[in-house]
C-alpha cells in the first residue's frame, strides 16, 4: 500500500510540474547585451511580472524580455543592448514617462520602439494586435528598468502623446 501511495504522490507531482511549465521564448541577445547597465535593466525586470495584462515568460538569451499567453508568440519582446540609433528624421520621437522612443512602425501591426538618448539602447518589439503599445511603454515597472541606463540626449521634437501618436501606439 504504501508503494501505491508513493507512486501515485510521484505522479501527481510530475503532473503538477508539466502543468505548471511554460515554453521558453527563444531570444538572440543584442550585440551589447554584456553591457553591465543592461545587467542592472535584468535585474529591474524581475519586478514586471506583468505588462498590459500579458503574463512575464522565461527567455534563454541574456538582456531580454518577453511578455505574452502560453502556446502563443509574445506579444511584447524587450532586447537591451541594441545598436544606438544615431540621430533621425525618417522615425517618429516619443516622449513618455521620461523616457524618448524611436518609432519604427514599418512592420505593422508589430512596432519596434528603440531608447533613443540611451547607451545601450534598449529595443521593444509590440505585437499591437494583441497589446496597447502606449500600456507597454507606460508600464512604471519597465520604466523604472530601462531608466537604469542614464539618458545622456533627447530628441530635439519630440511627439507628445496626442491623438495621432496614440493611435500609432495603438
Amino acid at each position: 500500500m504504501t508503494r501505491r501511495l508513493a507512486a501515485a504522490a510521484l505522479l501527481l507531482l510530475g503532473t503538477a510540474l508539466l502543468g505548471g511549465c511554460s515554453t521558453t521564448v527563444h531570444l538572440e541577445p543584442a550585440d551589447d547585451a554584456n553591457n553591465p547597465l543592461c545587467a542592472e535593466v535584468s535585474v529591474g525586470l524581475q519586478n514586471v511580472a506583468s505588462i498590459a495584462d500579458k503574463d512575464r515568460r522565461w527567455t534563454d538569451a541574456q538582456a531580454t524580455g518577453a511578455w505574452g499567453d502560453p502556446g502563443e508568440p509574445s506579444a511584447i519582446i524587450l532586447r537591451c543592448g541594441v545598436a544606438v540609433p544615431a540621430p533621425t528624421s525618417e522615425l517618429q520621437c516619443v516622449t513618455l514617462e521620461g523616457v524618448d522612443w524611436l518609432v519604427d512602425a514599418s512592420d505593422t501591426p508589430f512596432l519596434r520602439l528603440t531608447t533613443y538618448g540611451r547607451d545601450p539602447a534598449v529595443q521593444l518589439y509590440i505585437d499591437t494586435g494583441a497589446v496597447s503599445s502606449n500600456d507597454v511603454i507606460s508600464t512604471r515597472t519597465l520604466v523604472g528598468a530601462v531608466t537604469a541606463i542614464p539618458s545622456d540626449g533627447k530628441c530635439t521634437a519630440p511627439d507628445e502623446l496626442d491623438e495621432d501618436a496614440q493611435e500609432l501606439l495603438g
